[in-house]
């Protein structure tokens, strides 16, 4: 395979000159310039990765750390992520949390893994982490975006949308289909943006006059066999409830093939809301109304973000992110509080 001193020696010029026509950086005479081409035509000379990088200073590649990398929550993010990247002539590389443990500890081991393979930049989906790991980036945190948290020490390179807002919109959806006795699946309380979203449907609830201290709610995993294990538990509380709220689309999907199975009608019997408004919901039996979230420009505005810093692209950066309701088939106006002990 021909090298970079294959194409100086057959081109008559120094290794200097013939990396400054490989990588675009410097300037040569149009002759000098004619003869490398045609020296690198002749050769087949294709520079490998680590070359390209070597000769500019840049490795094109930018790193995400998520940290599960499953489910349909996060493999959307990748992906609009990826196309971006693709269209900019950028790759990417992915990092993922592994196992049970320690959280904090899978994203600092992430980052780091990232960082060794010489990513010019980091976009970052965690909670987990403390501002003395952001600390611990030196130089390199402003070449770092977050997604879906705030970090005190980065404010202008963390994008998150308003679940406050999202837990809001949530409620008034089930008020306006008249619905009072309601229950929730939320998510780990550990997560701030699911803590948020739950604050806000409760605030809203209890504008509303209703008492939110009487409200069933459980603590789940964001994941289908959660919302299918807290439905169950609902289902043999006794609780009489006409709607369920549950804390991320994954639980919802999981509630839905839970009642299915226990012959409980949705929304006949019991209204279903889920939130995120992932593809799932809209493929789901029956379709899944949800929150919407504006996961894609969230997303898509962080890394306008990081590319600017890391590469000067001059792209537009917004991090204001509408919140709203898609209304499909799961929620219904209220019939009947449901008791059902089993």
């Amino acid at each position: 395979m021909a090298t970079i001193k294959d194409v100086a020696r057959l081109a008559g010029v120094g290794l200097g000159t013939a990396s400054r026509v490989v990588s675009g950086k410097g300037s040569v005479s149009a002759a000098t310039l004619e003869k490398v081409k045609k020296a690198i035509e002749t050769l087949d000379f294709r520079p490998s990765h680590a070359a390209r990088s070597l000769l500019s200073g840049s490795s094109q590649m930018i790193g995400v750390y998520v940290p599960l990398l499953k489910g349909t929550f996060y493999m959307p993010i990748l992906q609009s992520i990826d196309n971006d990247l693709r269209l900019a002539g950028l790759h990417m590389v992915v990092a993922f949390g592994v196992g049970a443990g320690d959280f904090r500890e899978h994203a600092v081991d992430g980052i780091n893994f990232l960082i060794e393979r010489g990513c010019d930049g980091l976009i970052v989906m965690s909670n987990a982490l403390h501002e003395s790991d952001i600390e611990a980036l030196g130089p390199r945190k402003s070449q770092l975006v977050v997604l879906n948290h705030d970090y005190k020490s980065i404010v202008g390179q963390c994008f998150t949308p308003d679940h406050f807002l999202g837990g809001c919109t949530a409620a008034k959806a089930l008020l306006e289909k008249k619905h009072k006795k309601i229950a929730v699946i939320a998510g780990p309380a550990s997560a701030p943006d699911n803590v948020a979203r739950i604050s806000g449907f409760m605030h809203e609830l209890g504008a509303a006059g209703i008492d939110t201290a009487k409200i069933w709610i459980v603590e789940s995993n964001f994941a289908p066999d959660g919302g299918w294990s807290s439905a169950a538990a609902l289902h043999q509380s006794g609780y009489p409830f006409t709607a369920v709220f549950c804390a991320n689309d994954e639980m919802a999907i999981g509630a839905l093939s839970y009642f299915q199975h226990a012959g409980i009608n949705v929304p006949g019997d019991v209204s279903v809301l889920g939130y995120d408004d992932t593809e799932t919901a809209e493929f789901s039996a029956p379709r899944l109304t949800s929150v919407h979230i504006a996961w894609r420009e969230m997303t898509m505005n962080g890394l306008n973000e990081l590319l600017n810093r890391c590469y000067d692209l001059g792209r537009p950066v917004t991090r204001q992110f509408a919140v709203g309701m898609t209304w499909r088939s799961s929620v219904e106006k209220v019939v009947r509080a449901r008791k059902v002990v089993v």
